[in-house]
């Protein structure tokens, strides 16, 4: 996979943009998609759709076409795709209104086609573009192209936003606290955070807690103990938050044969399922 950040107009809005090679036809797997606290954007190139799943026992699911944006979410969702050349972005807080036309929490906890938010000629048009370049690093150019010819004026984030997610990111205030120092009402405050990043601040404070979780796992820290420092009130607190937002257990996570911080593919608390074209 090609990873790449993007050019200076873009970085207020865009955190990275990733590119993938593979050819079609293989198997078809789902996984568990762990929450970011981050909407992005994908696209597949290949013919096969990925499929979206309500729950493990979800046989039929739903299937999105090949342009999705996926709202910042408070939890996992399970997903199925065969493989397929493909490429996105990462979208930082306050980037809907800026290349979408809409606030974050108009895509909250949601997949939504890109032509319903942009044209379908110009969805249609990207994808054209995109299925023509010839390798992963050309198609992030491609896309870089795109978003800026999309990159509409918006009024800089105001500043309690911004600190309020500095401090929930750094794990070090309450969400009263913040409220409290902001200078605004309770009710606008969540209101503007929701429209920034798509999440209420205490369902973004339990997203963030959960990946400084997930990063001590990745430095082999034992579960033993772990909890405090990802600040857990304690190991069955730190067990009781994993399971709901990544759909299984830690000791689950650890043993799966291929596990990220952002998918825990193939792994057995699914049944895997041929994908259904639509």
């Amino acid at each position: 996979m090609s990873l790449q950040r993007p050019i200076a107009a873009l970085r207020p809005f865009v955190e990275a943009l990733w590119a993938s090679d593979a050819a079609s036809g293989g198997v078809a797997y789902r996984e568990h998609v762990l929450p970011s606290g981050r909407m992005h954007l994908a696209i597949r190139l290949g013919d096969a759709p990925m499929r979206l799943f309500r729950e493990a026992n979800d046989s039929m699911g739903e299937g999105m076409r090949p342009a999705t944006v996926c709202g910042a979410r408070p939890g996992f969702y399970i997903k199925q795709a065969a493989p397929a050349s493909s490429v996105g972005v990462l979208l930082r807080p306050g980037a809907a209104q800026a290349l979408l036309g809409c606030d974050a929490d108009e895509l909250g906890a949601r997949h939504i086609a890109l032509d319903d938010l942009w044209s379908v000629h110009d969805v249609e048009r990207l994808l054209e573009q995109l299925r023509a370049e010839p390798d992963a690093r050309a198609r992030i150019q491609a896309l870089q192209r795109a978003l800026l010819d999309r990159l509409r004026p918006v009024r800089a984030m105001h500043p309690a936003i911004a600190q309020a997610m500095q401090q929930l990111d750094e794990g070090d205030a309450k969400v009263r606290e913040i409220v409290a120092a902001s200078g605004c009402s309770h009710r606008h405050l969540i209101a503007r955070f929701r429209a920034a990043t798509g999440l209420a601040p205490k369902e973004y404070a339990r997203v963030k807690r959960f990946r400084r979780a997930l990063r001590l796992l990745a430095a082999a820290r034992p579960l033993d103990g772990l909890a405090l420092d990802a600040g857990y009130s304690d190991q069955a607190h730190f067990n009781r938050e994993f399971r709901a937002l990544a759909g299984i257990t830690p000791r689950e996570y650890l043993a799966a044969p291929v596990r990220g911080s952002l998918h825990v593919p193939r792994v057995n608390f699914v049944q895997d399922a041929p994908a259904r074209a639509d």
